[in-house]
């Protein structure tokens, strides 16, 4: 009779006998995938990359500043390229340069900022260019000072938009107008004469004016020295060419002097002739008579 079967260890396996591999039961060994070697030399090449690019850095995101809000905020634009309109005729263009000032009630400099540069500069930019257009062809090319005038006369005071809510920007601006470069061309050689004429007729008025003053000068410097009966002689000692002029200028006086004191005797005694009696008429030339010859020592009795 045979003995039950019962459940028991497993026993060692008779020798000589295949031994089974035992299965392994933990996690699966990774195996590694087969390369290409085209995608072994892309992938060198993006590392390469990487390093020559540097670390990549994530922008660290600043909080608005915490506080009170301004109750205004200013910011100024000047573009760098001109706004170009038609002049009269439209042959020549103007170019407008612009000044915008920006300010924003309960705003803080940073949203001006960024509205202004974002948004608000080019419809600002537009704005300008309408008006300055329907004005400039009113305007000859080479009238852009007239033209700049006119258009910060209409600009004064205006702020745009003209009704603006709370936290809005607004802009005021000032412009300087520019003629076209050909214009410019035509206008150099009108503005070299204009300047040399000027120029030449302020050296004409001082040179008047310089001569005006040495001649009153040395009309003063003769008429002291002619009383002077030494004066002559001392001339000599200032130079050759004074004491030439100096000297017909005295000689010239003193003939003077004696056909003037005549024609004044005749007068007087003309009217002595005449029975017309003592008058101030009279009275005056005598004085006058008497003076010259005390003056240049001539006879009273002649």
């Amino acid at each position: 009779m045979s003995n039950p079967i019962h459940p028991s260890a497993p026993s060692d396996p008779p020798p000589g006998a295949a031994q089974a591999v035992p299965r392994q039961t933990g996690p699966a060994r990774p195996v590694a995938p087969l390369v290409s070697p085209q995608s072994h030399r892309r992938s060198c090449w993006q590392r390469f990359l990487a390093w020559w690019r540097g670390p990549v850095t994530t922008p660290v995101l600043v909080p608005p500043p915490s506080g009170r809000v301004p109750e205004l905020a200013t910011l100024r634009r000047v573009p760098a390229e001109p706004i170009v309109v038609p002049a009269l005729g439209e042959a020549f263009d103007f170019r407008i340069h612009a000044i915008y000032d920006w300010t924003g009630q309960q705003i803080r400099q940073e949203e001006l900022r960024y509205r202004v540069d974002l948004h608000n500069m080019t419809w600002a930019v537009g704005v300008v260019r309408e008006l300055s257009a329907a004005i400039a062809r009113g305007y000859e090319p080479h009238r852009s000072q007239e033209l700049e005038e006119k258009l910060n006369d209409c600009f004064r005071e205006q702020r745009w938009p003209r009704a603006a809510r709370p936290g809005q920007p607004q802009f005021t601006v000032r412009v300087w107008v520019r003629p076209d470069e050909r214009v410019r061309e035509r206008l150099r050689p009108y503005w070299e004469q204009r300047i040399a004429l000027e120029c030449e007729h302020e050296l004409s008025k001082l040179r008047t004016e310089f001569a005006d003053d040495l001649t009153r000068r040395w009309r003063d410097v003769l008429q002291s020295l002619e009383q002077d009966p030494v004066t002559l002689h001392a001339a000599r000692l200032t130079g050759e060419r004074f004491a030439e002029v100096f000297g017909q200028y005295v000689t010239e006086r003193r003939q003077a002097v004696p056909e003037l004191v005549t024609l004044l005797t005749q007068a007087v005694r003309g009217h002595g002739d005449l029975a017309l009696g003592p008058s101030e008429y009279t009275e005056a030339w005598d004085v006058a008579l008497r003076t010259y010859r005390r003056q240049y020592g001539l006879d009273e009795a002649a």
